[in-house]
């Protein structure tokens, strides 16, 4: 198991905090043990000490060497009815190096000495004061040495030690085990989703399917899923939307040839002498000539995108007068559209008439169908106007507004159809157009009292000057 892994410093970690704990444990298990070993020791002198007293301190000197032996300790004391009284003595083999009372001793001060004893590689001779046993005095005193505490209580850490670490290698080995069926199997599982859906994004059977049961796992699987899902209807589309151009190509090349044979014959109906058809045949031979433009972009964008805009200077009144009657054309005799427009007559813009002609017949056309779809009289007003910077074109009507998926995708390519049998391409088509001029094309509103567009066309993008020059000229 690596230790750069996941799993391996996980393992790495638990031992190393079992272990941090286990060590914050034993010191204080070692003072408490230092504790027990001098209680021990003051218990053993005071038995020994009892034996004395009951021989009434008759009592052979080799006995008494052993009885002190036994205790572990070089004399003791006992205070009992207000006297201090040397019961079992032998000779000191250096003076006393510290006294530690054990009658109320702290936590913090049993840790203190016993670290001072620990790293005190020294035999030192100490004083040891406690309770008797039983209430049997006011208080004991012995002498011992601190060799042997120092030796019982590294053994007494070691053993300690040597547990700790049995202990954190076995919890560190469990939380493995169960970290790994928890978390790390699920993780690896969406590692191999993701590599697998890498090598064929196009394949919706490699789409991750969540399982897992832990919540922010089951988060990232489902966000997982959405991601793949709208990854893999994307290059779906992009397919289709390649297929599509080849297929629009085709047509518009030969529909390019067959305009262009119609508007010669359109041109001989200009000659007629039926006033009716002389009247018409302008706007016929207008609306080819257009259609031929159009086959002849849409060629241009199949092979990159729109063909930058001829800029000149246009009349806008005439233009949306234009668009205004083409439309007040194609109106149904069973609906009742009104057309209203608010525009100054004098006023003058620089964009590409052609492309221009082609965004507001978009914005009209479509204020049209909805009011016809909803088979209730409706208006379309369109009002332009200007500023200091920036040229405006407002297009609005009395619909029933854009339905709310058609507004999350409104200028998306065969997304933002708002109406039964649209491909969603108007909207698209204008906004890049518009956005070709520098300007932008963007829904003011939608609601259910009708629609409204703005257009933004910049005086200093579309002349290339600063703003006061454009409007001058």
């Amino acid at each position: 198991m690596a230790v750069n892994t996941l799993s391996g410093r996980f393992l790495m970690l638990t031992i190393i905090f079992v272990m941090l704990a286990e060590v914050l444990i034993l010191v204080p298990s070692v003072a408490r043990y230092r504790e027990d070993y001098l209680l021990t020791r003051l218990e053993r002198a005071q038995i020994a000490s009892l034996a004395l007293l009951t021989t009434e301190g008759m009592i052979a000197e080799d006995l008494e060497h052993e009885l002190l032996v036994n205790a572990g300790v070089f004399n003791v004391v006992l205070r009992r009815d207000e006297l201090r009284e040397l019961v079992l003595s032998s000779p000191i083999p250096q003076p006393v190096h510290a006294t530690y009372d054990l009658r109320e001793p702290g936590q913090i001060e049993l840790i203190r000495d016993a670290l001072n004893v620990l790293i005190d590689p020294e035999n030192r001779v100490i004083r040891v004061i406690g309770d008797p046993v039983r209430e049997a005095g006011l208080l004991i005193e012995v002498t011992t040495e601190t060799e042997p505490l120092r030796r019982e209580m590294i053994e007494y850490g070691l053993r300690i030690l040597a547990l700790s670490a049995v202990i954190a290698v076995m919890t560190a080995l469990l939380l493995f085990i169960a970290v790994h069926h928890l978390m790390l199997k699920p993780i690896r599982r969406v590692v191999n989703h993701m590599t697998a859906y890498a090598e064929a994004p196009e394949d919706t059977q490699r789409i991750i399917t969540p399982t897992a049961r832990v919540r922010e796992l089951r988060e990232a699987e489902d966000a997982l899923e959405q991601l793949q899902k709208q990854l893999t209807g994307a290059l779906r589309q992009k397919e289709r939307l390649a297929q599509l151009g080849g297929a629009v190509a085709k047509i518009s090349h030969d529909l390019r040839n067959i305009l262009t044979t119609a508007s010669l014959f359109a041109d001989r109906l200009e000659r007629s002498d039926d006033p009716a058809v002389a009247r018409a045949a302008p706007k016929l031979v207008s609306s080819i000539s257009r259609a031929v433009n159009l086959c002849e972009s849409t060629l241009a964008f199949g092979k990159a995108e729109e063909p930058p805009p001829r800029m000149s200077r246009v009349a806008l009144r005439g233009l949306i007068d234009d668009v205004v009657e083409s439309e007040r054309l194609a109106t149904s005799e069973a609906s009742a559209v009104e057309f209203v427009t608010d525009v100054p007559a004098q006023m003058m813009i620089r964009g590409d008439s052609e492309q221009l002609h082609r965004v507001l017949s978009n914005l009209v056309r479509n204020a049209r169908q909805a009011i016809e779809a909803s088979k209730e009289p409706g208006t379309i007003e369109i009002a332009a106007g200007e500023d200091d910077s920036s040229w405006w074109i407002r297009v609005g009507d009395t619909g029933p507004g854009l339905p709310e998926k058609a507004r999350e995708h409104l200028f998306t390519p065969f997304q933002g159809g708002a109406r039964k049998g649209g491909i969603g391409l108007g909207l698209a088509i204008a906004a890049e157009l518009v956005r070709g001029h520098g300007g932008r094309l963007e829904l003011h509103r939608s609601d259910e009292l009708g629609t409204e567009f703005l257009i933004h066309l910049p005086k200093s993008a579309a002349t290339g000057d600063h703003p006061i020059a454009a409007k001058a000229s």
